[in-house]
Formats: C-alpha cells, structure tokens, sequence
C-alpha cells in the first residue's frame, strides 16, 4: 500500500501505471484500489472519490496514448 501525503494527480498515476494493481491512499482523499493500470471507483463512493479517480484515470490514459 502507497500513502500520498498529498494530492498530486501526476504522481498518483505513474505509480498506477507502474505497478498495475494494489491500493493506495490520498491524504484528504481517502483510499483507492487499482487493478490493470486503472484507478478502480469504491463502491462507497462520494464525488469527490468520483472526481479522483476520473482524473487520474484520463491522465493515465494520456500517457498510454503518447507512448
């Protein structure tokens, strides 16, 4: 498990992309799964948590696309 201690949505996911599947917390955010590269929505989901995985997810995404 990964603890960011803030939010720096680059940062969150590289480290996504990289180990493919695990867990992860966001100080002020909450705690996330990934699996297969992606960000993974929590089944008790607030918006924020929405807002969160959305934009990591479309910044992994841009990084696939231009590599």
């Amino acid at each position: 498990m990964r603890i960011f201690q803030k939010y720096q949505p680059l940062l969150v996911a590289k480290h996504v992309k990289g180990f493919f599947s695990g867990r992860l917390y966001i100080h002020g955010r909450g705690g996330y799964n990934y699996a297969q590269g992606m960000l993974v929505l929590p089944e008790d989901a607030k918006p924020r948590h929405e807002e969160t995985v959305k934009e990591i997810n479309q910044l992994i995404s841009e990084m696939q696309a231009a590599a």
